[in-house]
């Protein structure tokens, strides 16, 4: 087997999560005549319950703050234990037991566990990222760190120092790695990697970095990715939004040297295509577009290896991107676009394949043509096999940070993951025989765009807000067919060398020269290879 091992660390993540675990959890068949193309040994272990039957849940270690799991429950009908405290207790004296008022269950979880169609949610509904799970977690998932209150207005926890500290005391006493994680390390058969899904905006950046540096201690070579997830910034006071880049800026700088691949992950702040319609104050809506690209763009992580072709690993993508050794971190891109409808009285012409079109009223085939379209005569030629989705995750208001003015560079790929899943089956056709071309064409010559695809198309749950539309304006139900692009690209430095000349102040003076110049090392190693005379748009020289 080749498993993945997730941790989830913080509020942001868990909701990423949740939506990536109710996705995974619905590729799983039932009937002799299906077969799914999805590993799920991959993800899910095997186990037993309290009553001898078997179970199958996800490999995730989930941190959250008191308050942070809603109802979600530390044991479930499959791991039922006694609930009397002091039958297990060494105290022979009489007990008080003082219990919380317990959080009310949502309606849908409520009918999830009768049986019944679930009722619709929304925005107004989901007050945790345990109201809309669908996943039974086993009992060692669920890590509760009591030491801090979700949403607490006397010590909020949003300060890198108290990330830091919060791991030091509880790894000091508990080794977290022995007592959390080594258990589903040691179930693996031959495990491929960690995935990692952490809050880098806030105190969990600190968390998680202290928990990348042990797991690199203890783990080796093991590919490690991590996905970096922020909440959106704007009409946030200064102070608190300088405050969420400091954090970021320190998270980039740390995870880079002991991460094996960094995806932060945050909401344009410039409009979105009209496919996609979102409240970017609910966190329920944020991440499940960012768990769409996350789902999407580590598909192939997954599939069956008997798919030889696009069945990958987190080891053989990081080496992909990663061209230097130095470029730790990836920008991710994706676009959505309807699914392709099925032939109609057996026509074969435009009504037998829908071609999708992007946000951008481009057609999805069209676009793959033009991606595609190979030359190899020079450098530059080589980035037309590269390609630019219309919603961009990787923070691209960072380059305006710096701008102070200045043209901004033309982006200069090293390296790009294109994956395309749920798509037309005639594009696939063209695509498999352009890259048939491309590859007879290039001999030796290392390509700088690796294609993955699948039929497999992104399933929109009813526990998935309805954020998509069709180009009627309505909401694309039941699955949806997704484009992503990971790519290490220029853009890194240039947002890098913003963040670091807007934070590098705010830091404190012991910090403050360590960070910087582990930025600017970053900012660095993104411009090996290329010549940045050749690529500006404008010159910036003073």
């Amino acid at each position: 087997m080749r498993e993945i091992i997730t941790l989830q660390l913080g509020q942001q993540s868990n909701y990423l999560a949740s939506h990536f675990w109710n996705a995974q959890e619905s590729y799983f068949t039932y009937s002799a005549d299906e077969e799914s193309p999805i590993d799920h040994d991959v993800h899910f272990r095997p186990g037993i319950g309290s009553d001898g039957s078997e179970t199958f849940m996800p490999r995730t270690v989930i941190y959250d703050l008191k308050g942070g799991f809603g109802t979600l429950r530390k044991v479930n009908a499959l791991y039922e234990i006694d609930g009397d405290p002091s039958s297990s207790s060494l105290w022979s004296g009489q007990t008080v037991v003082q219990r919380q008022q317990p959080i009310e269950a949502s309606p849908y979880q409520e009918s999830l566990d009768s049986g019944q169609a679930p009722p619709e949610l929304s925005t107004r509904t989901v007050r945790y990222w345990s109201d809309f799970n669908r996943v039974y977690y086993h009992p060692k998932s669920i890590i509760q760190l009591n030491e801090y209150e979700l949403n607490s207005t006397i010590m909020p926890f949003e300060k890198w120092h108290m990330g830091e500290e919060l791991f030091a005391s509880l790894d000091k006493e508990h080794d977290l790695i022995d007592r959390d994680l080594r258990p589903f390390v040691e179930e693996a058969d031959q495990m491929q990697g960690l995935q990692i899904m952490a809050g880098i905006d806030d105190a969990w950046g600190s968390f998680a970095a202290k928990y990348v540096e042990r797991l690199r201690d203890e783990y080796g070579k093991t590919p490690i990715w991590v996905f970096g997830a922020q909440e959106p910034s704007r009409g946030l006071p200064r102070e608190k939004r300088l405050l969420k880049l400091v954090n970021k800026a320190r998270a980039l700088a740390e995870l880079n040297s002991q991460a094996s691949l960094v995806v932060p992950l945050a909401l344009p702040e410039t409009s979105l295509p009209p496919t996609v319609q979102l409240d970017a104050s609910s966190p329920w809506h944020v991440s499940a577009l960012f768990a769409t690209a996350l789902e999407s763009v580590t598909l192939y992580t997954r599939l069956k290896t008997s798919d030889r072709v696009y069945s990958s690993n987190l080891g053989n993508m990081t080496d992909l991107l990663n061209v230097f050794g130095k470029q730790t971190i990836a920008n991710l891109e994706m676009s959505i676009s309807e699914p392709p409808k099925p032939p109609q009285n057996g026509a074969n012409g435009t009504n037998g394949h829908a071609n999708g079109l992007n946000g951008r009223g481009e057609n999805v085939r069209s676009l793959y043509e033009t991606a595609m379209d190979i030359d190899n005569k020079s450098e530059a030629s080589s980035q037309k096999g590269a390609a630019t989705l219309d919603i961009d995750l990787s923070s691209p208001q960072d380059l305006n940070l710096g701008l102070g003015g200045r043209g901004r560079r033309r982006r200069h790929i090293f390296s790009q993951v294109l994956a395309d899943r749920g798509q037309d089956p005639e594009v696939v056709e063209i695509e498999s025989d352009l890259e048939r071309r491309e590859q007879s064409i290039n001999g030796m010559r290392r390509l700088k765009v690796h294609n993955y695809r699948s039929g497999v198309a992104f399933p929109i749950l009813d526990s998935y807000p309805k954020i998509f539309r069709d180009h009627y304006g309505q909401p694309i139900r039941d699955h949806v067919s997704v484009q992503t692009a990971l790519s290490t690209d220029s853009t890194v430095m240039d947002k890098v060398k913003a963040l670091r000349s807007t934070v590098v102040r705010s830091i404190g003076l012991e910090d403050r020269e360590t960070i910087g110049n582990e930025l600017a090392e970053i900012a660095d190693s993104y411009k090996e290879g290329w010549s940045s005379d050749s690529d500006m748009d404008d010159d910036d020289d003073e």
